[in-house]
């Protein structure tokens, strides 16, 4: 008894989205409309004929309320095709006026529902042809046609549900792919984010905590002295603060849905970088071969400065006391080559004391193969720790 009841209920239990089928859209309205025309024509027709050929009394009356009832229940068949199956076998028994709307629900069954429920129905409607036939004998031409009818309505309703079915999976696997696809588009938004906050305030930042440690260790420094690394603190604070407000500001009015772009500061602006560098206490030697820095289109410029800009900021943070070199090299048609160098921090007098977050160079090799080019970094032969970078500069 339990494996039938078990086998019962996998039979009766709705499949996914066909328990919904309730939800009618104007053309499910037009359809059905049409289906009961059909039917109630059909059955009035069948009903006439069984009356031409003698069939009267109170089997007529029987014959006539089937047709009529199983004709009305063809509005609900979307809603209940398998309750209305199962309950149109009796009525079908008496009726031959109902042998159109059972065939209609038949198909509706097949469609909406399991095929072990379609073939149940089916069958049960098969089963039934004898007595259908020891009432109304005079439709033989009928009963000799159901059981093929029957059962190529239940296949072409089979056949309906799969097709939906494979619709329906290919819609969700669209979904699915469409919510994946915004993922990571979200998700290189949010690194493109990080990123420049990263490369924008990691500059400012170091240059407030190296002034402010140079207060914090050298308290009894002239006023003069004092008061200037005051300034560079604020000055490099306010500087902070504007570079903030322009990603922010750029972010918040990208509301097209493109790529927030970075503030809009190209290489032109190096030598300003280099002077606040060195104002800091660094010692760069730079050698610049680009005779004119405005000359490198705004993208690669901004990323070169940015790659600059970085280096430096490591230089800082992790070897201090060490000087740096910085080489900058290209012309159209042949790319961008930057080259920053320093000792490491093994070989630095200094130890640095401002702490990193481990993603700056990351970033930067991010940031040059979204260019088109592409960066490298490590010790070289004499220990120094080089970086060094290629982006596209094209004719």
């Amino acid at each position: 008894m339990p494996a039938v009841r078990a086998a019962l209920s996998e039979v009766f239990r709705p499949e996914g989205d066909d328990a919904s089928a309730a939800a009618r859209s104007r053309r499910d309205w037009v359809v059905d409309g049409v289906l009961f025309l059909v039917a109630a024509f059909l059955g009035v027709t069948t009903g006439v004929n069984s009356f031409q050929h003698g069939l009267r009394g109170p089997l007529l009356v029987i014959d006539a309320i089937g047709g009529v009832v199983l004709c009305l229940a063809l509005w609900w068949r979307r809603r209940w095709p398998l309750g209305l199956g199962l309950a149109s076998l009796p009525v079908l028994a008496v009726s031959s006026s109902a042998g159109t709307a059972g065939v209609i629900i038949l198909y509706t069954v097949a469609a909406y529902r399991r095929w072990q429920a379609a073939v149940l129905i089916a069958a049960a409607q098969v089963a039934l042809l004898p007595l259908e036939y020891a009432i109304h004998p005079q439709l033989t031409v009928y009963y000799l046609t159901s059981t093929l009818g029957l059962a190529v309505v239940a296949a072409w309703g089979m056949f309906r549900r799969s097709r939906r079915q494979a619709h329906r999976e290919r819609a969700r696997r669209a979904e699915a792919e469409e919510q994946l696809r915004t993922e990571q588009i979200r998700y290189a938004e949010r690194t493109r984010i990080a990123r420049e906050m990263h490369d924008v305030l990691a500059h400012r930042i170091s240059l407030l905590s190296i002034h402010a440690g140079a207060l914090e260790f050298r308290p009894d420094a002239p006023p003069e002295e004092v008061a200037r690394a005051a300034a560079v603190i604020r000055a490099s604070a306010h500087q902070a603060l504007d570079d903030l407000r322009a990603v922010i500001g750029v972010l918040r009015d990208r509301t097209d849905g493109q790529a927030p772009q970075p503030p809009q500061q190209t290489l032109g602006a190096l030598p300003g970088l280099l002077e606040e560098s060195r104002a800091a206490g660094m010692r760069i030697h730079a050698e610049v071969r680009v005779p004119d820095l405005a000359a490198v289109p705004d993208t690669i410029g901004r990323h070169a400065l940015r790659i600059i800009q970085e280096a430096l900021t490591n230089a800082r943070k992790h070897a201090p006391s060490a000087p740096v070199e910085l080489c900058l090299d290209g012309a159209p048609g042949q790319g961008l080559a930057i080259e920053v160098r320093n000792p490491s921090p093994v070989f630095a007098t200094g130890q640095s004391k401002i702490p990193g977050t481990g993603t700056g160079l990351l970033g930067l090799a991010e940031r040059a193969t979204l260019s088109g080019g592409h960066l490298e970094h490590g010790l070289d032969e004499r220990g120094h720790f080089r970086l060094r970078a290629w982006l596209p500069w094209p004719n």
